[in-house]
């Protein structure tokens, strides 16, 4: 074993900064992560936007990336990516997935289980129009997830787009866009001494949340 290796095995945590318990959880699992969340934006988590997005292939293969949460209500989470991508392709076939925040900042993570559609051309639209125009000549450029000759390659399609697009004439193209996942499950995990760490979960049953304790 190498001194990496050894490094990497030798590495513990133990968790101090909080408890999470059943009687603290509020009956609204999106109540409970928006307070999560506005919690971890208060201490200034780094990427506290950032989600681990997981799929399945048509091949039954789960793949993992992360993505931006851009938008949230009502037990549904917005982000927005290439449609012609891998993420998009598994989710035409298979749309079971699930997120994952980790803050460790807090000592805390949040998994969320459900279903993804795509988003309406008008919610698409509107992010798109948000963003800021290199933003968006890159959504025009990325074949996202396909082979790709050279950076060079990329750079000459960017240059190109930016002479037929200017900062006012520049549209959502039809292959970028977004989807929103409707949960129908949350765990709520707050790091406790000793790995014996809090679990919390919401289950939906015949339209009501379920709240319950696994152990860690």
């Amino acid at each position: 074993m190498d001194k990496l290796e050894r490094y990497i095995e030798q590495l513990r945590e133990d968790f101090t900064i909080g408890a999470f318990s059943e009687q603290e959880a509020d009956k609204n699992p999106f109540n409970q992560f928006h307070l999560w969340l506005q919690q971890a934006v208060d201490a200034k988590v780094i990427e506290v936007q950032a989600m681990q997005l997981t799929t399945v292939s048509q091949e039954n293969k789960p793949s993992s990336r992360i993505v931006y949460l851009r938008e949230f209500e009502n037990n549904q989470f917005w982000f927005y990516t290439n449609y012609h991508s891998h993420k998009a392709q598994h989710l035409q076939h298979n749309p079971n997935a699930s997120l994952a925040f980790f803050w460790p900042e807090l000592g805390r993570q949040i998994r969320i289980e459900g279903t993804i559609a795509k988003a309406t051309a008008e919610q698409s639209d509107a992010y798109f129009n948000s963003r800021p125009y290199e933003s968006k000549i890159g959504a025009w450029a990325s074949k996202q997830s396909h082979l790709l000759k050279s950076r060079e390659e990329l750079e000459q399609k960017v240059e190109e787009l930016k002479k037929q697009f200017t900062p006012e004439t520049i549209k959502r193209p039809e292959h970028w866009g977004g989807f929103v996942l409707t949960a129908n499950y949350y765990e709520f995990w707050q790091g406790r001494k000793s790995r014996l760490h809090d679990r919390i979960c919401y289950e939906l049953k015949n339209n009501e949340w379920n709240i319950s304790r696994i152990f860690p």
